[in-house]
């Protein structure tokens, strides 16, 4: 019972069908989206790998000759099937001479000379030179005191760079990615006393990033809090 003056109490409200609809659905899209989206993805590569290869093939010799249906996927079968030629060819004498005699020829070139060395030299740091990868997960103070930010130890700084900066101490290479695509970010060299070291993984350290902070290392899921509460 209550008196005029006084709010009545305010009864908990009940799941309507809406509502059950509502979080059926958003339930059903977070396990379908990222199905989809791979899906999509590898389909669409797929397709952008065939586009590139089957056209420099000739008519006399494309697979829907002899298959009799323009089946995706061929383009990237015969890609893969090319490229370890390539290598075990590059891997002898002979492929290591003309790889020698041809980037020669490219270095006389003035344009193509830059273009040449900046792609080889990423794809040699991203395909080649596997063993050198990220080695720790840290925090550092960016871009300001009192702000921090997750970032990844590539090495110690070395030559010119460690010799003329002045600092007390050696520096380490730090990269510092953007929210949500880590791919992207900032070269940064700071001093070893000012790097903080994570205990968490390079893969988990990349979730958080990735997630702007949403997924933390060794975060319960919800459903498992509900279950130990109850």
């Amino acid at each position: 019972m209550t008196t005029p003056f006084e709010d009545p109490p305010i009864a908990p409200k009940k799941p309507t069908r809406f509502g059950g609809l509502r979080t059926s659905f958003l339930t059903g899209l977070v396990v379908i989206a990222p199905v989809g989206l791979t899906i999509w993805l590898m389909w669409t590569l797929i397709g952008w790998v065939d586009g590139f290869v089957l056209p420099l093939i000739p008519a006399h010799y494309q697979p829907e000759r002899y298959i009799g249906i323009n089946l995706r996927g061929v383009g990237v079968v015969i890609f893969l099937i090319f490229t370890v030629l390539v290598g075990w060819i590059a891997k002898g004498l002979i492929g290591r001479s003309f790889i020698r005699f041809a980037e020669s020829l490219v270095n006389r070139m003035p344009v193509v000379r830059s273009i040449y060395s900046g792609v080889k030299q990423i794809a040699e740091t991203v395909f080649a030179q596997t063993e050198s990868n990220f080695e720790r997960a840290c925090l550092v103070q960016y871009p300001r005191k009192d702000i921090w930010a997750v970032g990844f130890i590539s090495t110690e700084a070395k030559g010119e760079i460690n010799q003329k900066a002045e600092t007390g101490s050696d520096l380490l290479s730090v990269f510092v990615p953007t929210t949500p695509n880590p791919t992207s970010g900032f070269l940064l060299f700071f001093p070893r006393e000012d790097v903080i070291e994570l205990d968490m993984s390079i893969e988990d350290a990349a979730k958080l990033v990735i997630s702007a902070g949403l997924v933390y290392p060794g975060q319960k899921k919800p459903e498992e809090l509900r279950k130990k509460a109850g």
